[in-house]
């Protein structure tokens, strides 16, 4: 008999949104584009090739910048790659805030989602404005198909999702298991804006220009939610990006995650499946997102300052051998912890070097890849750079728990008596039964914290959230995202 898993949560807090219309570049976009490279040529011309390719550089950013950001060049139907479609912008009728999750575990996407969609939505709501859909890598060679399938079932105005190793929603987590986890909402008087983003646009158009290129209008968004290929897109310049204009807006989401011998992740917009890049969704109106952010990892030792390193290779700590600084730090562990820390050890780069003192939580963790005894270097997931500070961490289930049961408790004294509309959970592939030894901990966290709440969300490679005075890309965090409705105006 076919493994079945079900979950379901609705909120009572009712809604539609405006969708958005296509993303078409400016004319003084391509004209920045074309200069840019014009100087580029001019200083690194010194052969024939490198004119021709700069050129070939130059005509392709032309095209690109043409065309309708949704819409990137059609790929064959085996690479799970199709031309988008865009909406043109409606008005919706006014109705109360309100969202419905459900999460299916089943051997045939067909059956999951003929079971997650009655869970979801019933005919008196009416199409949602958005639906939110994260599926196991499992179905990945009929992501298309289910996509299309997703988008006649729903009718939904929007549809934005991703790829992952595990879905969640309604205080289940579902690891390594064919599933789909679903949200929809209703969002009266909200205005959302996807936009298709490739490499090409952040390596060749300067941020300054993105509202322009995007057609988004940096003070009509209040949050961004990012779902972005961990392999071939610059995320955390993305992100810089999307926070120039405003520093403190709100931007949560998540690097795809597969199973894991693959390295590949899919992102979905309204009915088409991308192998690249980026989706974020602009939200605009009186809704925001709070993001609520949960660290796994507990400082030791001192902090230190990098002073050599290669890429991702982290090669010398205030001018000594990385393994030995590592190795001193460990040395200093309890002999009774020393081997827990060792088998769990990971770094953190401080997200604000200003600060007088750090804490947990004040660190971009990264994980250990490998070690060269040798050379007395290790290999990190990360880029170090000269200067930045840095202090080892330890990766610790205890410490996960009562750091996400303290984060969900200032969340609800941050609220009051405001009740958010729903909830989209990022978590660490390397948290759920890995780290705590039992299912469904993150999710069933929230749940308790917020009985109501419609809550789904996916495992990812790496959480997008605010660490510091930045939006940078966390490790081993669940990451929460309330979507929260603000009728008379955030509260910044």
């Amino acid at each position: 008999m076919p493994f079945v898993v079900e979950g379901l949560a609705r909120s009572g807090v009712s809604a539609r949104i405006g969708t958005l219309g296509s993303v078409i570049a400016t004319p003084s976009a391509t004209l920045f584009v074309r200069a840019s490279l014009a100087m580029g040529c001019r200083l690194t011309s010194g052969t024939r090739e490198v004119r021709r390719l700069m050129r070939d550089r130059a005509e392709r950013a032309e095209r690109m910048l043409m065309q309708d950001w949704t819409s990137p060049p059609a790929r064959d139907a085996d690479q799970h790659y199709a031309d988008a479609q865009t909406t043109p912008p409606r008005t919706v009728d006014a109705v109360t805030p309100h969202a419905a999750a459900a999460v299916v575990s089943h051997p045939s996407w067909r059956v999951a989602l003929e079971r997650v969609v009655p869970q979801t939505l019933s005919p008196e709501d009416g199409p949602p404005d958005l639906v939110m859909l994260f599926a196991s890598t499992a179905y990945a060679m009929e992501y298309p198909e289910l996509l299309r399938e997703t988008r006649e079932r729903t009718c939904a105005a929007t549809i934005v999702g991703c790829s992952g190793s595990g879905v969640l929603a309604a205080g289940i987590e579902l690891e390594d298991v064919p599933a789909l986890a679903l949200i929809a909402l209703w969002l009266p008087g909200a205005t959302l804006r996807p936009v298709r983003v490739h490499q090409e646009m952040i390596g060749l158009v300067d941020p300054g220009m993105w509202p322009q290129v995007m057609d988004v209008d940096p003070a009509a968004v209040s949050s961004w939610i990012v779902l972005a290929d961990p392999f071939r897109l610059d995320v955390q310049t993305l992100l810089d990006g999307l926070s120039m204009h405003d520093p403190g807006l709100p931007i949560v989401g998540g690097l795809t995650s597969s199973h894991r011998d693959e390295r590949r992740g899919w992102i979905f917009l309204d009915d088409h499946v991308y192998d690249e890049g980026a989706v974020a969704l602009a939200i605009g109106g009186p809704y925001r997102v709070l993001p609520v952010v949960s660290h796994g990892c507990e400082p030791i030792g001192e902090t230190w300052t990098v002073t050599g390193a290669d890429r991702n290779v982290l090669q010398s700590i205030s001018n000594r051998p990385a393994l030995e600084v590592m190795e001193e730090t460990l040395q200093a562990v309890p002999t009774a912890q020393r081997q827990h820390a060792r088998e769990n050890l990971v770094v953190g780069f401080a997200a604000d070097e200003y600060r007088d003192e750090f804490h947990r939580g004040d660190y971009l963790v990264r994980g250990v890849i490998g070690i060269d005894e040798e050379r007395g270097s290790m290999t990190i997931g990360g880029m170090p750079r000269p200067g930045q500070t840095i202090q080892f961490q330890v990766r610790d289930a205890d410490v996960a728990d009562i750091d996400l049961q303290q984060a969900l408790t200032e969340a609800r004294a941050i609220l009051g008596t405001r009740q958010p509309v729903a909830g989209l959970l990022f978590t660490c592939t390397a948290r759920g039964e890995t780290l705590f030894g039992l299912p469904n901990h993150d999710a069933a966290a929230v749940q308790a914290a917020f009985a109501e709440l419609p809550v789904t969300g996916v495992s990812v490679c790496a959480e997008i959230a605010p660490a510091g005075h930045r939006i940078g890309l966390q490790g081993f965090t669940a990451t929460l995202g309330l979507l929260v409705h603000e009728p008379s105006g955030p509260e910044r």
